[in-house]
């Protein structure tokens, strides 16, 4: 980039940042500040009083919502994040929200530009309407199969998040247990993952969270009598240096949820201790995980089974440096100045908070206050308050 940025990153106020355990969201924020400071930029991330960042930190609360005994997503939360930064917004350069949807208002009618990052799934709960009523405001995907709904929404890149390595271990040989990392919910492959142990008699470690009323309830269903029958070998959520270790030690870690994952952050940090995935053939995963080199990709139970067998036959030097190369922190930091260099050009060129025309596809582009995409030129729609 020409120039330092003033930037803002939004996180949501549940968990530290970065947070103590399982936690994808926080973790990304925290290493974008980190390395966007180390890079010279001027950033300030509103989240909760308890984070641990070099750059300033923006309490929205003292303490972490979570932290607090609180549970669930609470919107109210969020909506109060969103004011203090709305409050704040003019000493920035650029907003990056990564508070999903909550920041779409900001983001169309503040006057420094927002960009979102979404880290959820975006086919359920009317989001894919949303978006559509949202066609100005830049938004930056973390996979191709979480954007695919919404193809002609503004997108400004697809960026894979990306991790330090730097002290991550890399595991010499295989181990002999399979590794389960997540929460405990239906979506992430939990009964699939105990099945395929059951069946291929291979201990199975979980490290997992238990906190809401519905992980409980498939926890006392499905893996407590499997850690009774010996199947489970249960280590509960764990911090990152344990993590790292056992994924270190294990002979491949499992994702087995028949979901579009939008990401998989436990993938990436997997591949690069060297222990291969086997992985469900379902959202990002087949983005993540490249099929007979650093993993298996598998369509149901049976193809997992046989994955396990000859999973062992996988170097795990290839693993890690695979992924050690195509998720590094400085490659995803790159990508994240280019949008941010972009939406700030584009604001600065159209006087509109909401630009339209940043599209990371086929040569897409915004210029001269039209949008030049597949050969077609349209109009930039006007700011919040233009005349007609």
């Amino acid at each position: 980039m020409d120039r330092p940025l003033r930037i803002a990153l939004v996180a949501p106020p549940f968990l530290p940042v970065p947070p103590p355990g399982y936690a994808g969201t926080e973790r990304i924020v925290a290493t974008l500040a980190q390395s966007l400071h180390d890079r010279g930029h001027e950033v300030s991330v509103f989240c909760s009083g308890d984070s641990e960042l070099p750059c300033e930190v923006v309490p929205v609360v003292e303490q972490a919502v979570w932290r607090r005994g609180e549970r669930g997503w609470g919107q109210a939360w969020i909506e109060m994040t969103l004011a203090r930064v709305w409050e704040e917004a003019g000493r920035f350069d650029l907003i990056h929200a990564h508070v999903d949807t909550s920041a779409f208002l900001m983001a169309r009618y503040c006057s420094t530009p927002v960009v979102t990052t979404l880290h959820g799934r975006l086919d359920v709960n009317g989001v894919p309407d949303l978006i559509d009523r949202f066609p100005e405001i830049p938004l930056i995907a973390i996979s191709e199969s979480q954007r695919r709904w919404n193809a002609a929404a503004n997108w400004v890149a697809t960026i894979h998040h990306g991790l330090d390595f730097s002290s991550t271990p890399v595991g010499e040989a295989a181990g002999d247990y399979l590794l389960f990392v997540g929460r405990i919910t239906p979506e992430k492959g939990v009964v699939e993952a105990i099945e395929v142990a059951r069946r291929t008699g291979t201990r199975l470690v979980m490290a997992a969270k238990v906190h809401e009323r519905d992980e409980q309830l498939l926890f006392d269903e499905q893996v407590k009598p499997a850690i009774e029958g010996g199947i489970v070998d249960w280590r509960g959520e764990v911090g990152g240096d344990e993590r790292d270790r056992l994924m270190a030690g294990a002979l491949a870690t499992l994702m087995l949820g028949a979901w579009p994952e939008p990401f998989g952050l436990v993938a990436v940090e997997s591949m690069a201790t060297g222990t291969p995935v086997i992985a469900r053939r379902a959202g990002a995963c087949t983005e993540t995980v490249s099929h007979g080199s650093t993993g298996y990709i598998v369509d149901d139970v049976e193809e997992a089974v046989l994955a396990v067998a000859r999973v062992r036959d996988l170097p795990r030097d290839k693993v890690a440096t695979e992924a050690r190369r195509r998720f590094s922190v400085e490659r995803m930091v790159d990508e994240y100045e280019d949008a941010y260099e972009r939406v700030v050009a584009a604001a600065a060129t159209n006087g509109s908070p909401g630009i339209r025309g940043l599209r990371s596809i086929e040569g897409t582009s915004a210029l001269g206050g039209l949008v030049h995409t597949a050969g077609a030129e349209l109009p930039l729609p006007r700011s919040a308050g233009a005349s007609a």
